[in-house]
């Protein structure tokens, strides 16, 4: 595997700590919420508040990354999350145990077994829960 590849593959996997926040604030919510919302809620209690362009940065890029989903919502966007916290910890606890490098293991893995590829794929289409 490659330094680049594995690079990604943490990347897309383990949260820094704002996105840590961030994603928490996401799996409390009952319903998705746009950056105003999440931004009031991580600011709320906090001694030094954060700016709009800064949750809407990592919003963007946990979108990017497949944390989280994101959908129309007036002029802007509503986002949600993709995993369950139960998932990331679970993820966060491979890497932990195992490095980065099982992650790539695990997706070599899935691009050599076509049925596991096929179930994947249809995970990443449907989302989770489905």
């Amino acid at each position: 595997m490659t330094a680049d590849r594995s690079r990604a593959s943490q990347e897309c996997l383990v949260f820094g700590p704002l996105e840590n926040e961030i994603m928490e604030v996401l799996w409390q919510a009952p319903d998705p919420m746009t950056v105003r919302e999440v931004l009031g809620a991580l600011n709320s209690g906090r001694e030094t508040p954060l700016a709009y362009t800064t949750v809407m940065t990592v919003l963007s890029r946990l979108a990017e990354k497949g944390a989280a989903n994101r959908t129309k919502a007036g002029r802007g966007y509503a986002y949600a999350p993709c995993v369950t916290d139960e998932a990331a910890m679970a993820v966060r606890e491979v890497i932990r145990d195992f490095g980065v490098s099982a992650v790539g293991h695990f997706l070599d893995e899935i691009r050599n077994v076509p049925d596991l590829r096929e179930r994947f794929e249809k995970l990443l289409h449907e989302g989770p829960g489905h």
